[in-house]
């Protein structure tokens, strides 16, 4: 009788505990949230700011263990099992849902879920009811404080007194039976389901999830050591018998155990192409709840083909260039991110708003490129150092990276059409049995025309058929104040941080945890990452991409994140100081003398009538980034360069011409693709009397 009345009391004490600290933990979590809406309330132009984040309201989603809703309605647990389990799976999404509360109070009310609000209507109720909503929340928070401790110490000894009452009734009926092991074990495999079903809809956790789940675990560890001492102090004879069972089977146990959690298969029904039975799939789960999807992985989940390419530069940078393949096509197109990016922004937003699977669909040969310094940080020669590694800027892209990952395309290509397509026509080897157009975006734009400008001057081909350039860089001198002081910062204290600061990045495995939990609470919290996301947007000049949303993207993971080398950002500052568009100043015209063959760096802007080929500038009339001004001036020493230019401008942000579903830009950007002529040889023949005719122009000048 003693026994039992201790283990009622620890297990009432323990429950009690976990749910004490997951409401302080939840009120602290909700005084955060409130404090950050205050601040976001004060600070000027959020509400174009806040334009990025689509369905962002100011009440957190943060979930974790409560109260079984059985005990307050009379649900049943398993229909309320079923029911948690799908609304946690619709809430699992990383867009920004709406509170918890809502969908509590909604389903008190109705036996079904209400259908979602338009995001007008959305907008218009929250703006009517701003202040009344706020005023009751605070109410509602301050009863909430009051009333529970009163509720809990009104509970505790009614529930200890029926746990002790039922206990003793069925005491006669339950004593001397038994669960067997294999029960014990199948429970375990259901509890070790149920753990699996949520960590598939949800792959990671945020900071507070992650506080809350090690303080329970803590407290159930405590209790299991005070709960088995009293089971000693009580039943010595019983818990000396249990121990030696326990000992005599702790390798047999330690064994199961193992198989039974970390290699536990998930069953799917694959269907195979010759053995239509279903087949069996072990799932690695990244530790730690982190997200560490590859584009590999968002390509193959999402059923297209994929193959990586390892690419070697001339000065021994291993790339990796990934592929959409399409092996018959002779037509292909070339991606290329911009800076803190990578080849998971042209996949990012799916089959339907990704460009890189609207190529494909439209039957092209898909190659993403990466620059140095992001996915791979790898080198041929393995001891190299941090500062050396980091030691390129723009040229290095432009005239090592791009040309690397070309000459591999055509390699592949080449090779790839002559085995496809045995019935070929005679091509001499000058001719290019392919197409092959460029998409870039930023940094990647500046790096692609620095690319082409460089091959023609030094003879080479660079086999390109058109450019489509999304808000390119080059010209940055019309800026905001904080990019001013970033560039003089960056040009006059260049000899000491380029010593202290070879890179921006992250380097140890745990910051880079510590990132990705946070980018996840940053959409459990609302308000919190509404006022990030202003501040973000302050920083870049009142920029309205979805920063936030960006920070949640999966190569923003544990194992890798995107850097950028100082060379790279001193490059940027010296284009925007000077006002123009041109190639890395060493800092001395001697050492331009050995690079250039000149004192002063290359003026890319002043060649620009190289380009022999049709170019698509794009910009953003939101863009604070990079600004429509200065993608015109690209566009106008191109017009008068005698480039064949054409020009537009969407309503866009910088960020969303890769990070947003815009279907508007991908029809565009397919239109341009569209335009190139199918045939690869007529492409040839009109690079080459476009060339002449600028040639004859510039003579007669």
């Amino acid at each position: 009788m003693m026994q039992r009345l201790v283990d009622h009391v620890l297990a009432v004490t323990k429950e009690s505990l976990k749910a004490i600290t997951y409401e302080s933990l939840n009120n602290i979590v909700r005084l955060i949230n409130g404090v950050s809406a205050l601040l976001l309330a004060l600070l000027p132009g959020k509400a174009n700011i806040l334009e990025g984040i689509h369905g962002w309201e100011l009440k957190p989603t943060f979930r974790g263990p409560r109260f079984p809703r059985w005990m307050e309605n009379g649900v049943s647990s398993f229909n309320q099992f079923i029911h948690e389990l799908s609304v946690d799976s619709d809430n699992s999404s990383p867009e920004y849902s709406s509170g918890e509360e809502d969908t509590d109070r909604y389903s008190d009310r109705f036996d079904f879920p209400p259908s979602p609000a338009s995001q007008s209507s959305r907008t218009s109720e929250a703006g009517f009811a701003k202040y009344s909503r706020h005023q009751m929340d605070w109410i509602q928070y301050i009863i909430l404080l009051i009333w529970f401790p009163v509720k809990l110490l009104l509970w505790i000894p009614l529930h200890l007194f029926r746990l002790v009452y039922y206990g003793v009734s069925k005491a006669i009926s339950v004593s001397g039976n038994k669960r067997p092991s294999h029960l014990n074990a199948h429970m375990r495999v259901l509890s070790l389901k149920d753990h699996i079903i949520h960590r598939a809809t949800d792959r990671r956790r945020g900071v507070v999830e992650d506080l809350h789940l090690g303080i329970e675990l803590s407290i159930e560890a405590v209790f299991d050591v005070v709960h088995k001492a009293a089971h000693l102090l009580f039943s010595p004879s019983e818990a000396f018998g249990t121990l030696f069972r326990l000992f005599s089977s702790h390798e047999s146990d330690t064994k199961e155990d193992c198989d039974g959690v970390e290699d536990t298969p998930i069953y799917t029904a694959t269907l195979g192409e010759n053995d239509p039975m279903p087949t069996e799939r072990n799932v690695k789960y990244q530790p730690l709840n982190t997200d560490a999807r590859t584009c590999q992985d968002v390509i193959t989940d999402l059923g297209y083909p994929y193959e990586a390419i390892r690419v070697i530069t001339a000065d021994g940078y291993i790339l990796l260039l990934e592929r959409i393949p399409r092996r018959d096509s002779r037509k292909a197109v070339y991606l290329q991110h911009g800076v803190f990016d990578s080849s998971m922004g042209w996949v990012s937003n799916g089959v339907v708003g990704s460009p890189a699977f609207a190529a494909y669909d439209q039957g092209y040969d898909v190659f993403l490129g990466n620059f140095r310094g992001l996915v791979s940080r790898e080198h041929v020669n393995k001891n190299i150092s941090s500062r050396q590694y980091w030691r390129y800027s723009i040229n290095e892209h432009g005239t090592e990276d791009i040309p690397a990952m070309i000459d591999k395309i055509h390699e592949v290509k080449t090779a790839e059409l002559r085995l496809t397509k045995p019935d070929i026509e005679e091509e001499t080897d000058d001719d290019q049995l392919y197409n092959l157009c460029a998409i870039c975006h930023s940094l990647g734009g500046a790096g692609m025309m620095m690319y082409v400008i460089t091959q023609r001057i030094e003879g080479k081909p660079h086999r390109l058929s058109r450019l489509v350039l999304l808000s390119p860089a080059g010209f940055h001198d019309d800026s905001n104040i904080v990019f001013s002081m970033a560039e003089l910062l960056l040009v006059l204290l260049a000899p000491v941080l380029s010593l202290l600061v070879p890179a921006f990045y992250i380097p140890t495995r745990f910051f880079r945890m510590l990132v990705n939990k946070l980018a996840r609470d940053l959409h459990n919290l609302p308000a919190v990452g509404g006022l990030v996301q202003t501040l973000m947007s302050y920083v870049v000049g009142g920029d309205s991409s979805n920063w936030v949303g960006v920070l949640g993207l999966p190569h923003y993971n544990t194992n890798d994140m995107p850097g950028v080398s100082f060379r790279v950002a001193l490059h940027l500052a010296q284009m925007k100081r000077t006002g123009k568009f041109r190639m890395f100043d060493y800092g001395s015209a001697s050492a331009n003398m050995k690079v250039y063959g000149s004192p002063m760096p290359l003026d890319l802007g002043e060649h620009y009538g190289l380009i022999d080929i049709p170019v698509d500038l794009v910009a953003g009339q939101k863009d604070k980034v990079i600004r429509p001004s200065m993608v015109k001036r690209h566009y106008k020493l191109m017009k008068g360069a005698r480039v064949d230019v054409s020009y537009n401008e969407f309503e866009y942000a910088h960020l969303d011409f890769t990070f947003s579903h815009r279907e508007e830009l991908l029809s565009y950007v397919m239109s341009c693709l569209l335009l190139v002529d199918p045939n690869p040889k007529h492409q040839v023949n009109q690079r080459v009397v476009r060339s002449r005719r600028k040639g004859q122009v510039a003579a007669s000048g």
